[in-house]
């Protein structure tokens, strides 16, 4: 793969050496052009001459094949809290029922089922430790209240990479649903919701899909579109949408029954552009290569008298790296990086955090590891 000549679709390579893609990316070229078009269209043409949903509907097939799901389970929502609402509202609970989660979960992945405390659902969290979510400790925490496991495939604050496979596995033993946010994962590492039994996903399209904020998707397995209620219904959640003037609510029967109203059509031409992009170059390869990158910088990191608080095991490295000085205050790090060095890297949890896509390069880790400072 020539990754350098991908860089000519990351026009923020000229600027700085990005290397926050866990926080907000900057969106691809083909992201942009795409959204271009759909801009121009609609000035020149408003609503005519072009069917936009029916393009929508591809950039849907194109995104549940980069997931390995159906089309008829995934649609498009504004972020990934209003994905994993959907699952917290829409699920019919009982009072005593709990849920499992983990106690470094970013906030989008939190307040949705504490939200359920007030109809006596309880939130158990699993605590971190040194930078891991050990899935035995999950599956410990599993008991027979537990309705839903909802966890990040990668940890932000962290990037420790959860072993979806093998939870998923545990949970359909048990009966436990499984929902995941995988805003860390979906677009730098492989995400296959069949073989990890996934049964809720949702992603904000702004971090490794290199595309815009305002537009994500949402996955609900096609056995349980039966179970979850949809919680927010609107016009096109209906079958008949089209028919105006005769109001009948009978759901559709496929993911779509979870939209409400008319589409960001900006956000999805852009996803469409971008997803295209990385199913061209393949998830496995830049899951590969970024693995390869954040090796590398570890390695230079600890040369250098730093900690790691990423786990580097095969199975749970990530394209994230978070590590920390004894000596020196991050915040100042990372502003003196970014104001002298042009170099983008993020402050989390009291880490610091580095988070490169693909198209970073060798020397672009290097520049990062001599701008730190020395221990």
């Amino acid at each position: 793969m020539n990754w350098e000549a991908l860089r000519d679709n990351f026009p923020i390579t000229r600027n700085y050496n990005f290397q926050n893609y866990s926080a907000v990316g900057p969106i691809c070229a083909p992201a942009a052009q795409e959204a271009r078009r759909y801009l121009k269209l609609a000035e020149e043409n408003g609503y005519l001459g072009e069917r936009f949903y029916r393009h929508a509907n591809e950039v849907r097939l194109r995104a549940a094949q980069l997931i390995n799901a159906n089309a008829d389970e995934l649609t498009f929502i504004k972020n990934t809290s209003e994905g994993l609402n959907f699952v917290a509202n829409g699920l019919s609970w009982n009072n005593g029922d709990n849920i499992v989660s983990a106690n470094v979960e970013f906030p989008a992945n939190v307040y949705p089922w504490q939200a359920l405390q007030s109809r006596g659902v309880q939130l158990n969290t699993v605590l971190e430790e040194d930078g891991r979510i050990p899935i035995e400790r999950i599956i410990e925490a599993i008991n027979s209240r537990t309705r839903l496991v909802t966890i990040s495939s990668i940890q932000f604050a962290s990037g420790f990479r959860t072993d979806l496979a093998t939870l998923g596995q545990f949970c359909q033993t048990k009966g436990v649903l499984l929902c995941v946010d995988a805003i860390q994962s979906v677009g730098v590492m492989p995400i296959d919701v069949k073989g990890m039994h996934i049964d809720f996903l949702a992603t904000g399209g702004h971090k490794w899909l290199c595309a815009l904020e305002g537009c994500g998707f949402f996955y609900c397995s096609k056995q349980l579109q039966g179970h979850l209620k949809p919680s927010c219904v609107g016009w096109l959640s209906v079958k008949n949408h089209e028919d105006y003037a005769h109001h009948k609510l009978e759901f559709r029967d496929d993911a779509r029954r979870y939209d409400s109203g008319t589409y960001n059509l900006a956000g999805i031409y852009a996803l469409g552009g971008a997803i295209d992009m990385l199913l061209e170059i393949g998830i496995e390869q830049i899951a590969a290569r970024v693995i390869g990158l954040t090796t590398r910088l570890v390695d230079g990191l600890r040369d250098k008298g730093y900690r790691i608080h990423s786990s580097r095991k095969p199975a749970e490295a990530s394209s994230i790296v978070a590590f920390s000085s004894d000596i020196h205050e991050h915040e100042k790090i990372q502003r003196h990086l970014q104001a002298e060095h042009r170099i983008v890297i993020a402050v989390r949890n009291g880490r610091l955090r580095s988070s490169p896509h693909f198209y970073a390069t060798e020397k672009e880790i290097d520049q990062l590891v001599e701008a730190l400072p020395r221990h």
